[in-house]
């Protein structure tokens, strides 16, 4: 019987839920199924269990080759509970023969409606609203509507079109940027391909939606902020890293656009001198877009499934280190 052990979640009763509903599900695939949060984060706590393990369903933090090369014996795949893997030395685990897979789409709908919400509430400014009642000062600002207005998607893989469909009941132009298009989703979505620039001069509102990479990061920066409206609002539920934290500080603090909604940071938690904390046209979470209670569990059974797949030399769609799957080197 394989067994996984799962590090994602704290003790709350929801996630206390969620874990016995996948030690069900995994006992119903004839598979092992250990919950161990780690809250905080102990890189010797999660070797010693991986060691004990076949596979494993790990969160944000980093795994190296400190890591691989202590758990190589036993765990041959790894699962990232979410899309983001920039933390994660795919190189390494291919040389230690781990596989690293993610789950891909199962958190789709819940990104994409919390970066709409952003968007909504950046330019309708709910926040400055709300501080506004509870002061007792009663002024009403004047936001914007997005309908009839240019939505700009940076990025159109699954959360980006998810997004787009999302929109497509505000009557709004909706302009994507892609440096791998599908031209034929572009088409079916009725959705425009546009320049990275282009996209920036002309949109209302713009959502991120790229994974980090060496050529993402900071691919918004101080240049690109100013290519922007004064009246446009910049949303990222992607990755921290991929807008210059910086840049967007001057650029909101100087009026260069008019809002920002950020539930991912360069660093995190955000530290607490960060500037962006004294800006109040700026929405702040932490890093909360998949948590809902549907998305949760779909990112739970996709992990578990991925793992039964993979043991079972069924499905590797999942996969981030090609390489290791196609050349056979897993003997699991």
């Amino acid at each position: 019987m394989k067994r996984i052990v799962s590090f994602f979640g704290d003790d709350s009763d929801i996630f206390q839920e969620l874990n016995k509903k996948a030690d069900a599900y995994a006992a119903s695939l004839d598979m092992e199924y250990e919950w161990i949060p780690q809250l905080p984060f102990s890189k010797d706590s999660v070797i010693q269990e991986l060691k004990k393990s076949d596979a494993g369903i790990i969160d944000i933090e980093p795994y190296d080759e400190d890591i691989f090369s202590k758990i190589e014996d036993r765990a041959k795949i790894l699962v990232r509970f979410g899309v983001g893997f920039d933390k994660v030395d795919l190189e390494t685990a291919s040389k230690h023969g781990i596989a690293i897979a993610r789950t891909t789409g199962a958190n789709t709908t819940a990104v994409a409606e919390m970066a709409l919400t952003l968007m909504l509430a950046c330019k309708r400014l709910i926040i400055k609203g709300q501080k506004c009642v509870m002061t007792g000062n009663w002024v009403k600002d004047v936001g914007h509507e997005i309908i009839n207005g240019t939505v700009g998607i940076i990025g159109f893989g699954v959360i980006g079109r998810r997004l787009a469909k999302l929109l497509s009941g505000f009557d709004c132009r909706i302009v994507v940027y892609d440096p791998y298009p599908n031209l034929n989703l572009i088409q079916e979505l009725g959705v425009e391909l546009l320049p990275l620039d282009e996209l920036l001069q002309i949109s209302d509102a713009i959502s991120i939606h790229v994974p980090l990479l060496k050529e993402t990061t900071n691919m918004i920066g101080r240049n690109e902020l100013k290519l922007m409206k004064e009246s446009a609002v910049l949303v990222n539920t992607s990755r921290g890293g991929i807008v210059d934290e910086n840049a967007l500080y001057e650029a909101l603090s100087n009026g260069v656009i008019a809002g920002a909604g950020f539930d991912v940071f360069a660093i995190e938690p955000l530290p607490l001198d960060s500037p962006l904390l004294k800006l109040e046209n700026v929405i702040l979470t932490p890093h909360v877009s998949s948590q809902t209670v549907e998305s949760l569990w779909n990112i739970y059974k996709m992990a578990i499934d991925i793992v039964y797949d993979f043991y079972h030399k069924k499905d590797f769609s999942n996969i981030l280190n090609p390489d290791y799957i196609n050349a056979d080197k897993y003997n699991v």
